[in-house]
C-alpha cells in the first residue's frame, strides 16, 4: 500500500511557483537573474494599512475569529461590492478565506461531484486545474487563442457547455495574458449562460482595478444581472492593495453556496489571520488615490516590455488591457537551435534557455494551456525590466 493519494497523481506542482524559487535559489548562489516569473506586486502596502494592523494588535484583536470572517471586513466588503460593480449582498453572503486561492478551493470542495465538468478558458492560471481534480471535478479546457485577444468567445463557451457543466471561472483581467473583458463580452456570454440554468459561474476579479488605456472593468453579475444567483464573486486584497503576505481573499455569492464553503474552511484552516482582516477593513475603506499612482507606472512598463519584446527575433508580444503580465507568442523560435547546439523544441525550453543563459526566469506557456508563449511579469522595477528585455533580444538574437 502506497502512502500517498492517487488523486494527487493527476494533479501538477505550480509553475509559477518553481520558476519563482529556482531564480531564487540562484540568486542565493549570487548567480545574476532578474525574476520575471511571480505575480507579485513590487509596491509595498500602504502605511495605513500596515498602521491599522499595528493598532489592531495594540487592542489585542490576536484571537480567534468567525469562520468566514469578522463582521467589520464583511461590511467593508458589502461596501466595496456596491461601491466599485453596483453589486448588492448581504453579510450573510460574504466569504472571507486566507488567500483567494483558497476561496476557489473552497467553493470547489463544496460543490463538485465526481464527474462534474468545470469549463476553463485557456491560457488559465495555473492552479484552476488542478485544483478542479483534487476536488473530484474534471477540467474542460477551451483554447482561447491570441487572435481572439486571447478570450473565449460565446459560441466556445456554448460548444463546451454539458449536461455535467456545474462551472465556468472566468477570470478578467487574466493572468496570465491580461486579457480583459468588457461590458458587452461579458453581456454575450450571459446571453449564452442564461440557456443553461445548471452552469454556476465563478469569476475571479484579483486585478479588478489593475487596468489601463481608459478601459472599464466589469464583472459578470453587473453586466447579466439574471446570472446574480449562480455566481460567485471573488477577489482579494493582494494585488491591488499590495497585501500578497497577508493572504485575505473574499467572495459573495448565494448564501447556501456561503455556507457550504464555511463548512470546508471550518474543518481545514478556520479563520483567516485576525491581523489581516483588520488591515483589509482599512484597506477597503481608506484611501483608494494609491492604486491610480500604481497603474500610471505599471502602464509605463507594460509599454516598455511590449515594444521591447516586439523587437526581438521570434517573439510577438500582445498588449493587454489590464493585470501586470504580458503573454509573449514564441512560436518564432521554436525549432532554431541554441549556440551550444540545444534544440528549441517547446516553450519550455525557451524559458530554459532564458533562465541558464541571461539569468531571466519567465514561466513557459505550456503550464498556462496554450503554447507556444511564455508569461513575462511586469510587477517589477521599469530598470529591471528594461534590463532583462535587452538579455531576451540578445539570446533570440543568438539562436540559429
Amino acid at each position: 500500500m502506497t502512502l500517498i493519494a492517487q488523486r494527487l497523481g493527476r494533479v501538477k506542482e505550480s509553475a509559477t511557483t518553481v520558476f519563482t524559487q529556482l531564480a531564487r535559489d540562484m540568486l542565493a548562489q549570487g548567480r545574476d537573474v532578474i525574476s520575471l516569473s511571480s505575480g507579485e506586486p513590487d509596491f509595498d502596502t500602504p502605511d495605513n494599512v500596515k498602521e491599522a494592523a499595528i493598532d489592531a494588535i495594540r487592542r489585542g484583536e490576536t484571537k480567534y475569529t468567525p469562520i468566514n470572517g469578522i463582521p467589520e471586513l464583511k461590511a467593508a466588503i458589502c461596501a466595496k461590492f456596491k461601491r466599485d460593480n453596483g453589486l448588492d449582498y448581504k453579510p450573510s453572503q460574504v466569504f472571507v478565506s486566507p488567500g483567494g486561492k483558497h476561496v476557489i478551493y473552497n467553493a470547489l470542495m463544496a460543490t463538485l461531484d465526481p464527474d462534474d465538468e468545470v469549463i476553463i478558458p485557456a491560457p488559465y492560471w495555473v492552479s484552476y486545474p488542478d485544483m478542479v481534480l483534487l476536488c473530484g471535478g474534471e477540467p474542460v479546457i477551451v483554447n482561447c487563442p491570441q487572435n481572439n485577444g486571447f478570450k473565449m468567445r460565446p459560441e466556445d463557451l456554448d460548444s463546451a457547455i454539458t449536461e455535467k457543466t456545474k462551472w465556468l471561472i472566468l477570470n478578467s483581467p487574466s493572468n496570465p495574458t491580461g486579457a480583459s473583458y468588457s461590458m458587452d463580452d461579458l453581456k454575450a456570454l450571459g446571453e449564452v449562460l442564461k440557456r443553461h440554468p445548471q452552469v454556476h459561474i465563478l469569476t475571479d476579479d484579483m486585478y479588478e482595478h489593475l487596468v489601463y488605456d481608459g478601459f472599464e472593468f466589469a464583472t459578470i453579475a453587473q453586466a447579466t444581472p439574471e446570472l446574480y444567483d449562480r455566481t460567485l464573486t471573488m477577489n482579494g486584497m493582494s494585488k491591488a492593495y499590495c497585501m500578497t503576505g497577508w493572504r485575505i481573499g473574499y467572495a459573495a455569492g448565494p448564501e447556501s453556496l456561503i455556507k457550504a464553503m464555511s463548512k470546508v474552511q471550518g474543518q481545514n484552516t478556520s479563520g483567516a489571520a485576525s491581523i489581516s482582516q483588520w488591515a483589509s477593513v482599512e484597506a477597503l475603506n481608506g484611501p483608494q488615490d494609491f492604486i491610480a499612482e500604481h497603474n500610471v507606472e505599471y502602464m509605463k512598463r507594460r509599454d516598455l516590455v511590449v515594444d521591447m519584446l516586439n523587437k526581438a527575433d521570434g517573439l510577438h508580444c500582445h498588449r493587454p488591457e489590464g493585470a501586470f503580465y504580458v503573454y509573449p507568442s514564441c512560436a518564432g523560435v521554436i525549432g532554431k537551435t541554441t549556440p551550444e547546439g540545444k534544440l528549441i523544441e517547446k516553450d519550455y525550453d525557451f524559458v530554459v534557455y532564458l533562465l541558464e543563459t541571461e539569468g531571466v526566469a519567465a514561466v513557459h506557456g505550456e503550464a498556462f494551456g496554450l503554447s507556444p508563449h511564455f508569461r513575462v511579469s511586469y510587477a517589477t522595477s521599469y530598470e529591471l525590466l528594461e534590463d532583462a528585455c535587452k538579455r531576451i533580444q540578445r539570446a533570440c538574437a543568438a539562436l540559429k
